[in-house]
């Protein structure tokens, strides 16, 4: 199977001018494609004769257009590269039909490939330089953003390959007979693919599933125990370690809301009033009916962009040890904020030095089983990139929710009042933004499910955070089925959501794609001449949101890769965070 041939050809190549004084030449050779290598031959009187060179298919690292050189004959119209790790190729079709069949055809099989470049280089490397950035040096990094990349990673689920077993692993090393770690200090992780191994050892993982690390002096292989006792080694790069504040193992993560509620409530007993009135707290996000009739009754938060002063919140005044509960007297509360149909939110001082956002709720105005959900999800989301949480006031009404106060509000407002004075490379970093919370999210195997312009906030220095979690699940296979009437945002939502009320870190990615729209449209309302209904039919029907003025082809086709209709064919947000590094580096050249 693996030589069995996927493409030949007669084609043009060119020399690989090995050293600067060499001599540039043309020859015709006989390409050969197979799933293993690329391999070209000597060509004559129609017969093939003695391999002259080949380049295994794993070590290629991109393939690409080039631009032609000036004066350049008919004959070598139509050049492409193939870029390898040690080597770099140029060879040329006969036209530009031969030329996108070979493209095609190198990239169908390089897809999996675990080191492909983010940037190329656009022009010939000719007399020792690169004719588009004048580099010196063949193995320099490339100048421009390689669009394909984002297709292909975007199109493969795999992993990267895994590192040779060493030799003392395959010995079977063991801890000595008799002794057992003691489980309850051993670090845990959280498997993020299957594994089958393929030589002798029986030890498997299972996506998703949990593991105590035995062993990791190996950088390579870390030694596990599965919840039932078995042992193994496995490759590090299939574990990602679990904080302290990841969820232990729970047996089925598909439960309903109102089951997992009822587990949290258990597990929470001693804790569970303040618990309470910080969910109820925290589902408050100072919300307002907005394009009911469009937006299936989902709520978004009313704010108004401020200039005051702030004085940021120290880390040490962080509620930490358990301890939630602030002072009431210690909260001055200043000016209102916004309304909604839960309560009101004010900015407000604390301890008469820190400004924050103080979110009161009302009484009655939720579940217990929703606020459990909520004050669970909170606890466990630090991250830079997501809204802090300083404490709550539970012990009498009206309860308030302490938390970071965001200078410039609601990201889909800002954008509206201020996005016509904000350059390119700043909506760019808004996205940026977005994605590292959105990334830290899906590692810690949370799906947010109401990801949007409206729920994110903008700092003072124009840093954007994610917020608003009352819609927000933890799952152990990142699938979340939904209960039938669930209300969620249809614009914003995958196929297999309005469809099956599916939801997974996939169907965050597709609502992530129609955030960057509203970012590069500075807040348009999405399918703004659709109804939920008609949005419904378009884009089962595969219609996608056009190209806004402001994003270049590069960036339209992230947005388009987050709407595939099949989820895992969308990106993860780890490859679309390193893509977005990427462009800022360009951007920054």
């Amino acid at each position: 199977m693996e030589k069995k041939t996927i493409l030949e050809e007669l084609l043009l190549k060119k020399s690989q001018q090995k050293k600067k004084i060499s001599p540039i030449n043309y020859k015709k050779r006989l390409f050969v494609l197979t799933k293993a290598t690329l391999s070209y031959y000597e060509y004559d009187k129609g017969k093939k004769g003695s391999k002259k060179g080949s380049i295994e298919i794993e070590k290629i690292r991109c393939v690409e257009t080039v631009n032609l050189e000036e004066s350049t004959p008919p004959a070598r119209q139509y050049p492409f590269q193939i870029v390898y790790k040690g080597g770099l190729l140029y060879v040329y079709a006969a036209n530009e039909e031969s030329r996108e069949r070979w493209l095609e055809a190198l990239h169908r099989e390089i897809k999996d490939n675990s080191d492909l470049l983010n940037k190329y280089h656009k022009g010939f490397f000719i007399n020792g330089k690169f004719l588009c950035c004048s580099q010196t040096c063949k193995a320099a990094p490339g100048c421009t953003i390689w669009e394909k990349h984002v297709t292909l990673c975007c199109t493969t689920g795999s992993v990267k390959p895994l590192p040779p077993v060493p030799q003392t692993l395959r010995k079977h090393r063991s801890l000595p007979q008799g002794l057992s770690p003691d489980t309850s200090v051993l670090k845990m992780a959280v498997a993020q693919c299957n594994y089958d191994p393929k030589g002798t050892s029986a030890f498997r993982l299972v996506r998703s599933n949990k593991y105590y690390v035995l062993q990791e002096e190996d950088s390579e292989w870390w030694k596990v125990r599965d919840l039932e006792g078995n042992e193994g080694f496995v490759p590090s790069t299939c574990l990602r370690k679990l904080s302290l504040n990841d969820d232990e193992p729970r047996e089925n993560s598909s439960v309903s809301e109102q089951t997992l509620a009822e587990e949290q409530s258990i597990a929470n007993h001693e804790g569970k009033k303040v618990l309470l009135w910080f969910g109820n707290l925290a589902k408050q996000e100072c919300i307002l009916c907005l394009y009911s009739a469009r937006f299936l009754s989902m709520v978004t938060r009313l704010r108004h962009a401020v200039s005051t002063q702030v004085n940021k919140v120290p880390t040490t005044a962080s509620l930490g040890n358990g301890i939630w509960e602030l002072k009431r007297e210690e909260i001055v509360l200043l000016r209102e904020l916004g309304s909604g149909q839960f309560g009101v939110v004010y900015l407000g001082k604390w301890k008469r030095q820190y400004d924050v956002a103080i979110k009161m709720i009302k009484e009655g105005a939720m579940s217990e089983d929703e606020f459990i959900e909520e004050a669970q999800t909170m606890m466990k989301l630090n991250h830079p990139k997501l809204v802090r949480l300083y404490g709550v006031c539970s012990k009498s009404y009206p309860i308030y929710l302490v938390t970071e106060y965001m200078p410039n509000g609601c990201l889909l407002s800002y954008l509206r009042s201020h996005g016509k004075e904000l350059q390119p490379l700043q909506l760019l970093e808004i996205c940026y933004d977005v994605c590292d919370a959105m990334a830290f999210l899906e590692s810690c195997q949370f799906i947010h499910r109401d990801l949007a312009a409206r729920n994110c906030l903008v700092d003072s220095n124009l840093t954007v955070k994610v917020s608003d979690f009352g819609m927000t699940r933890y799952v152990l296979d990142d699938l979340y089925i939904s209960s039938l009437g669930t209300k969620f945002p249809v614009k914003w939502s995958a196929p297999e959501v309005f469809h099956y009320t599916k939801f997974s870190s996939k169907s965050d990615v597709w609502a992530f794609g129609i955030l960057m729209w509203e970012v590069f449209t500075l807040g348009k309302q999405p399918y703004e001449l659709y109804d939920n209904i008609q949005v419904i039919e378009k884009v089962t029907q595969g219609y996608r949101l056009y190209r806004p003025q402001l994003v270049s082809d590069v960036i339209y086709q992230i947005m388009y890769n987050c709407w595939h209709e099949l989820p895992e064919k969308r990106p993860a947000f780890f490859q679309l965070l390193s893509f977005f590094e990427a462009l800022r580096e360009d951007s920054r050249a």
